[in-house]
């Protein structure tokens, strides 16, 4: 008999898949969701998958990304699909797409850089120059950012 995963249809809002495993929570994060906001969200961590072996998935009833969560997600979650869910129905489906220059989504770590001097009006600026492992440099810099500092970087407070 085969298995089946079964979590409820939700009517609106946004189905984030194929998570690498372990990283719904950090998703959940940088989208500024904690689950005290009164709407319904379904969490599945480290289901099989044939893409990835083991996977996450989010659901969010009565929610809809900005195209600035969706480049974030596509950071720490690379692999995944973000399924707009109109009517129960999927009304578009995309991958996420990890541009080559992230410009204002990460704040730099070295305190020196000019984007963390005061009074300088500049949003950071990293090019991707490796995604998978992901790694980014400041392009004012030089500092190198790795996969887990973006991580870090995307989720502190």
């Amino acid at each position: 008999m085969e298995e089946e995963l079964l979590i409820r249809k939700i009517r609106e809002g946004t189905v984030i898949d194929h998570i690498p495993a372990g990283r719904a929570l950090k998703v959940l994060s940088i989208i500024g969701l904690t689950g005290g906001e009164g709407m319904v969200i379904a969490l599945v961590m480290n289901a099989p998958s044939q893409k990835l072996g083991r996977k996450d998935l989010v659901k969010i009833e009565g929610r809809f990304l900005a195209p600035r969560e969706v480049d974030k997600i596509a950071l720490i979650a690379p692999s995944a699909t973000i399924n707009v869910i109109r009517d129960y129905k999927v009304a578009s489906k995309r991958k996420v797409e990890l541009p080559d220059v992230i410009k204002g989504l990460l704040k730099c770590p070295n305190p020196d850089c000019v984007t963390n001097q005061p009074g300088e009006p500049i949003d950071s600026l990293f090019k991707t120059i490796s995604r998978s492992p992901l790694r980014l440099v400041c392009q004012y810099c030089g500092e190198a950012v790795s996969e887990e500092e973006v991580m870090g970087l995307l989720t502190k407070g």
